[in-house]
Parts: structure tokens; sequence; C-alpha cells
């Protein structure tokens, strides 16, 4: 699998936006974190040799090959990196298992529950043979998440009561934004729901360790139609300016739930908020106090104690920079925060020592597959006009 005995060799398909931050994680984590299993970056696949080259040779990685089945037949590379438009998720993850491979892969896991369980059923298999495979929701590795998280588990909010949870970018508000694959159903699923939903919603399970019992929701599309883009780079693009073509996914999504242990859920998730850019906006009250996170002030999360003295009671303003703060003993000096890309290492850094350790890494594919039931309930939740849909 690797040429050393402590080396992981990771072949990724795909090397856009999110290929960008994940090789940004594999060059990264090794150089900060003191890692049982190191990761190599021998490879990465794409459909378009000088691209694919270019985009090696400008990211890092020992090579370029065209077409990702090669790197299933590879006895140097042991783990398969998925940055891909979901269409092609199941696919490729179902491949790679079978092949011996572990996987990671990006969200949301696949297009369609039918799709999340035929790659749950190729894990589960997979595990058995002590290959393992992981969905990559990386909002979880935030800091300031991660410490919400333990705060949570260790009661000091007390019983959960309510969850607000918002995920607002303005990347498409301009009606003449040009179209993306991410505007196509057929690649992406759905839109704002899959693409920044599912995060709020795995996000929800997360902070909480509680599920959603079920849900209502609406779903609107307020540009119908859209100028083709001749060239495209992360979110943006460049308008064609003569093609058009048909946006078929949601802009936006509302929806709320019940959570398993009783306490209620709301979520919205847009990218029709003008002013927004990667607002991930969260808040969990309990019945000892609360906890709430913006994303754009990312290193810092708030919390209320309702069992503090009344006179002197308020959100406490916590920088999540502190070496006892998770993944904080790594970087910079307290209060030399931490940006986006960092997110991307340390689930670099729990992968590899889950693998490892030979645990199974999270969140799992069955994590992701009870995501995708989620959006898949609050699509089927809008076409009836919003009712309840109870899950699983």
């Amino acid at each position: 699998m690797s040429s050393g005995e402590n080396e992981l060799g990771v072949g990724m398909v795909g090397y856009a936006f999110m290929g960008a931050a994940h090789s940004q994680a594999w060059r990264t984590a090794p150089r900060f974190f003191d890692l049982a299993l190191a990761p190599r970056m021998r490879a990465v696949a794409g459909r378009d040799e000088t691209a694919v080259r270019a985009a090696a040779d400008r990211l890092g990685w020992d090579e370029a090959v065209v077409g990702w089945r090669e790197l299933l037949t590879r006895d140097d590379i042991g783990l398969i990196d998925i940055c891909t438009p979901g269409d092609t998720h199941a696919e490729i993850a179902v491949a790679a298992l079978e092949a011996g491979k572990h996987v990671l892969c990006e969200k949301p896991l696949a297009n369609s529950v039918a799709e999340a369980e035929k790659m749950v059923a190729a894990a589960d298999a997979a595990a058995e043979r002590g290959v393992r495979a992981m969905v990559g929701f990386t909002y979880r590795r935030v800091p300031a998440i991660a410490l919400a998280r333990q705060l949570v588990e260790q009661g000091r909010i007390g019983e959960v009561r309510h969850v607000r949870a918002q995920y607002l970018q303005d990347w498409i508000a301009d009606p003449e934004a040009p179209m993306s694959w991410r505007l196509d159903k057929q690649k992406a699923g759905s839109g704002a729901l899959g693409d920044i939903g599912a995060h709020i919603v795995d996000l929800a399970k997360f902070i909480t360790g509680e599920s959603l019992t079920g849900v209502s929701g609406l779903l609107e599309t307020f540009v119908h139609e859209r100028p083709e883009a001749s060239s495209s780079s992360g979110l943006s693009g460049v308008a064609d300016g003569g093609r058009t073509g048909k946006v078929t996914v949601d802009d936006a999504a509302v929806f709320f739930g019940r959570l398993s242990g009783g306490g209620l859920a709301t979520f919205e998730a847009t990218r029709f908020a003008w002013g927004r850019k990667n607002a991930i906006r969260l808040e969990v009250n309990g019945s000892k106090g609360s906890l709430a996170f913006d994303f754009e002030d990312m290193n810092l999360l708030h919390f209320f104690d309702a069992t503090d003295d009344v006179t002197t009671a308020g959100f406490r303003r916590i920088v999540v920079t502190e070496p006892e703060h998770p993944y904080g003993g790594a970087w910079w000096p307290a209060g030399h925060g931490l940006g986006y890309e960092h997110a991307f290492t340390h689930q670099v850094v729990d992968l590899m020592g889950d693998l490892a350790a030979g645990r199974q890494p999270t969140p799992s594919f069955t994590d992701g597959l009870e995501v995708q039931r989620v959006l898949d309930a609050v699509e089927r939740s809008a076409a009836g006009g919003g009712g309840w849909v109870p899950l699983p």
C-alpha cells in the first residue's frame, strides 16, 4: 500500500475547489501534527490531461493520471479521496472499497438515498476486511464547533430544547451570476438544501448527539434561467454572454424538525442572502444554558451558563485558540486565529489516527446516509406542500 511502514499513499479524484482544499490538508497535516500514519500524495486523477497535470504541479501531487480507475489498481495507493460532483460519488466509492482502498468522500454522501444505501452496504462489507470509509463533513473539525460538542457532552447546557441552524451565502444572489454544476440537479442532487443545508443537518446531530425524527419544509427557486459559464473558479464564474441554462435545483430551503430527545430544530439554507459570504450560524438552547456560533467569526464560541448569579450572568465570549482547546496545541500562540483550511487539516489528522488505530472514522457513511434521508424527507415534504414527514 505504501513504500514506508507508517505511510499511506493517497489518490485524489477531482482537483477544483474541494480538491485544492483537500490537497492543502494532505500537505500540511504531517508538518504540524505527529501522525501515527503519514499520508503520501501519490496521484491526482481527472478527465483533462493538460488540466490535471497542471493541478498536480500546483497542488503538490507526485503525478497526474487521466481517469480515476487507474488509482484503484496501484499498490502504492491505499486511500481514495473523492472530490467530485455528487453524481459520481457512489460509483467511485463503491469501486474503491471493493478494491480494498480506504475512502474519504466529500459531502453530501450521494445524490439520493438509494445511492447512499449502496455506499453504506459497500462500506460495511469493506469494514469486515479492515477497510474504512468516511464522509467529509469538515465543519465538525472547526475548534469552536468541536468545543461546543464537548460542552454539550459534559452536560454544561443541560437537556437540549432548541437548535437554530442557518447557512447563508450570496454567491448566486445576482440573477446574472452564471450557471454552475451546483445548479444542475442531475450532477448536484439538490441546490442549497444538499450543498450547504447538509452541513447544518450534520452539525445539529454532531453538537447535540441527537437525530431528527421528522421534518417539514419548503424549497424555492428564485432564478430559473442563468447565463452559461465560459470559465469558473471556486464558486464564481464568467458568463458566456450568449447561451443560457436552466436552473434545476432549489435556491433556498427552510425546514423544521423534532430531535430524538424531544427538542425542536429549525434550519435555513440559502445562497441568496446578500452580504452573507459563509455564515454558518448555530444556536443551541438547553435547560441549563446556551451556545452560539457564527463561522464568519469562526474562532469564537459564545456560552451562556444559566446557573451563574443573575446579577453578572451573560454570554461568555470564548476565543477558541488555547492549547487546551480541540486541535489548538499544534498551531499558533493563543489568539492567533485559524481559518477555513485548518478544518480540512484536522480532518486528515483524525482520519489518519483512526486508520492507524484500526477504528471506524467519523462521520461514517452511515452518518452520511442519515443526512441524506433528512434531505430526501425535506424534498418530499416540500413537494407535498410542507407536510410532516417522519424519519426512521
